[in-house]
């Protein structure tokens, strides 16, 4: 379905039928031309055509990086080829069948422009960087201070009007999982989370199935799943915690930066929808978006898949978006992927983890000291991926562990008396996810005389059932069986003054540096690149998001024959065969 995103200006080319049969289908190759043609023949039939052509195109595009640069940056300035604020529409919602394995730097497209200088030249025909300096915001004054590496543009040709500074609106969409708020709520929410295609990934001959195979997973899991919610109270505070959090924010920007800025909360898989925060985002004018994913850590099937619906919806309506050829709507936006690194979000983790260290007793430190000898330990528990999804390019598990190693410089080191663990929890399925697991971790901690134990929830900034549910109960329970009988967990950093501020004073450097769209946002941490590939064989593989993963028991069995495979490789070489004898020949294989 998201393939319709893909414009399809090449087919419609004023120039006409790009297949006459006046001339050749292309001019004559070259013989490196040749000798790739007759590589990727022998690459089918060798490898099969998924792999083949998800190898082919990376070693092509990474054999020149400024080559790949200027092709996309040509691409940007077609306006027939470009959503909103000019970005490349269905790059990051590229099937699987055409996907480009590699990370792509997420600024080779306008590395000049702010997202207010972008308004502000929205029309302008060519943006030229003459210099680089760097701009603060003072928190009080708002005053422009030079530094070192802001960037200076001047307009090159015909000058634009520009947009007054007073009529620029500025709005936070900040984007989170959602939750069931009630019992009623959870199969729906269950259905919604397992028809995303990013949750549940189905071999290519199932996908048309995605939405009855998530009705019946929703409805098997959705006595499991309420219970869980009943023992949390009867729902998710997810909702609540980020409603919270984007009043504090817009609070925040007001007192600190005396910036007038309204904020709004988009849920993925349930309400309010993102989709609904958008139309709120219209009805009120907003024209300068920054979009924050309230995920510190990026990965494909959370901060992706949100990402994925406004890039569906920044396509399927660019005029109202930004885009269009002919300037379209004074809108634009940029977006914070991932903050895990921020000096404010690592400060604010290790004060909630330093108050629950300080919390132990002298009577339990001389206990923990008699059967391990460090006194305290720190289990860091994020959520957990498919390893398939790390090696296709997802960089969730890389900035996990940077963030663990930022927030550990803050805390009192091992020769202190603490000692840092980092496991991943809510796994399902058969496939292979990160390690370690949680579950695993915390009988081998028992196992080596630990008794002193704070469960850091490092993934998460609201509580939800994954913190209060599985960690707090389950894991919980797990680990004082296991003989971890002083046991803590820090809190989600729900509504921290040290957090709000820090959220604020990153939405002020968003707006003040240059600019990331989605679909770059995408494209730069691998969006749509995930592919089901030899290890899967033909399974369905949950994410597991929001701890209600299908179990085991709704494993599908479904396989792909043998002999399917071998077809469809015979078939695929038999299409290249008969277009490098036309791209040779100059003719066409059958008619006149």
């Amino acid at each position: 379905m998201r393939n319709r995103l893909y414009n399809d200006h090449n087919n419609t080319s004023q120039h006409g039928n790009m297949y006459s049969r006046q001339r050749p289908l292309l001019n004559p190759l070259t013989f490196p031309q040749v000798f790739l043609l007759l590589g990727t023949l022998f690459t089918v039939i060798q490898m099969g055509a998924v792999q083949a052509f998800t190898l082919i195109p990376s070693a092509v595009l990474s054999s020149s990086s400024t080559s790949l640069s200027l092709h996309l940056n040509r691409f940007m300035s077609s306006p027939s080829s470009t959503g909103g604020n000019g970005s490349m529409t269905g790059i990051c919602c590229m099937s699987s069948k055409n996907k480009i394995k590699g990370s792509i730097p997420p600024r080779i497209l306008d590395p000049s422009s702010s997202l207010i200088t972008r308004l502000k030249c929205r029309n302008s025909l060519q943006l030229t960087m003459v210099s680089s300096l760097t701009t603060t915001m003072d928190p009080k004054t708002m005053e422009s201070n030079s530094l070192g590496n802001n960037y200076f543009v001047e307009e090159i040709g015909r000058q634009e009007e520009q947009l007054p500074v007073q009529d620029i609106k500025v709005g936070v969409l900040l984007l989170n999982l959602g939750g069931p708020e009630k019992t009623q709520d959870v199969e729906g929410f269950l259905y919604n989370l397992f028809a995303d295609p990013d949750i549940i990934r189905l071999p290519p001959p199932l996908a048309p199935l995605q939405k009855l195979i998530a009705l019946i997973i929703s409805k098997r899991r959705a006595p499991k799943s309420i219970a869980a919610y009943e023992s949390i109270g009867g729902g998710s505070p997810i909702l609540y915690y980020s409603n919270q959090q984007a009043s504090l924010v817009q609070k925040s920007l007001a007192e600190r930066y005396g910036l007038d800025v309204k904020t709004y909360v988009g849920m993925r898989y349930w309400y309010p929808f993102t989709e609904e925060a958008l139309e709120q985002i219209q009805t009120d004018g907003i024209n300068a978006l920054v979009v924050v994913p309230l995920y510190p850590q990026f990965s494909i099937s959370t901060s992706g898949s949100s990402l994925r619906v406004l890039q569906e919806e920044f396509a399927r309506n660019s005029a109202k978006w930004g885009g269009g050829a002919g300037g379209g709507s004074l809108f634009t936006h940029t977006v914070i992927p991932a903050w895990y690194d921020r000096p404010g979000y690592v400060k604010a983790m290790a004060n909630i983890i330093q108050r629950e260290l300080d919390s132990f007793t002298p009577e339990e430190v001389s206990e923990q000291l008699e059967t391990n000898p460090i006194a305290k330990h720190v289990l860091f528990s994020a959520h957990g991926v498919p390893q398939s999804y790390i090696e296709a390019g997802d960089p969730y598990q890389e900035q996990i562990q940077k963030c663990v190693q930022g927030i550990s410089k803050l805390l009192p080191s091992e020769e202190e008396g603490v000692k840092v663990h980092l496991s991943y929890q809510s796994r399902v399925g058969p496939i292979e996810w990160l390690r370690p697991y949680t579950d695993d971790v915390l009988p081998e901690l028992g196992r080596a005389g630990v008794k002193n134990l704070v469960v850091v929830p490092i993934s998460f900034v609201s509580e939800h059932i994954e913190t209060l549910e599985e960690i707090d109960i389950e894991y919980r329970e797990l680990a004082e069986e296991s003989g971890i009988t002083h046991w803590r967990r820090a809190q989600a950093l729900n509504t921290d003054p040290t957090f709000i501020n820090d959220m604020a004073d990153m939405i002020v450097e968003a707006l003040n540096q240059p600019s990331q769209s989605v679909t770059e946002a995408c494209v730069a941490n691998n969006v749509g690149l995930v592919d089901l590939e030899d290890e899967f064989k033909g399974d369905i593989n949950s994410a597991g998001v929001g701890g209600v993963g299908y179990n085991d028991e709704l494993q599908s069995q479904v396989r792909l024959k043998a002999d399917e495979r071998f077809y469809g490789r015979i078939a695929i070489m038999a299409v290249i065969t008969a277009v490098l004898i036309e791209v040779l020949s100059g003719r066409p294989i059958f008619g006149p």
